[in-house]
């Protein structure tokens, strides 16, 4: 499965993005789609997830209400729809994709079989 994020770019604070997320290979269904970002010098952190079965999602607590993930079946790609960004925002966003991942561990990048290249972020202030 290859993984392809899309849609980073540079904006401004308040600003708002849409990321994209999509597989070739092989459809989505029973994975679980999940978003990380690497800030310069940081380790790399968990943003979002959503199962594709279902639609379950789950989020970091410090950035529920600003980001939403959701997904299109038809179109076999996850979305990060990231509102009022701030300059803490700035990172390289990656998509990945779990296919067994214990519900409690799927903040942990090491449950991820498959990731994208990353996507870079920018917000300025």
């Amino acid at each position: 499965v290859q993984l392809q994020a899309y849609g980073g770019g540079l904006v401004q604070a308040g600003d708002s993005l849409r990321l994209s997320c999509g597989a070739s290979g092989r459809t989505f269904r029973g994975y679980n789609v999940g978003w990380f970002r690497q800030a310069p010098g940081k380790d790399r952190e968990f943003v979002a997830v959503i199962r594709w079965n279902g639609g379950t999602t789950i989020y970091a607590d410090s950035l529920k209400g600003r980001f939403t993930i959701t997904r299109d079946i038809t179109k076999n790609t996850a979305y990060l729809q990231m509102n009022n960004l701030e300059p803490e925002d700035t990172a390289v966003y990656y998509c990945a994709a779990a296919s067994r991942a214990i519900y409690s561990m799927l903040a942990v990048p090491s449950s991820y079989d498959y990731w994208g290249q990353g996507t870079l972020v920018t917000v300025s202030s």
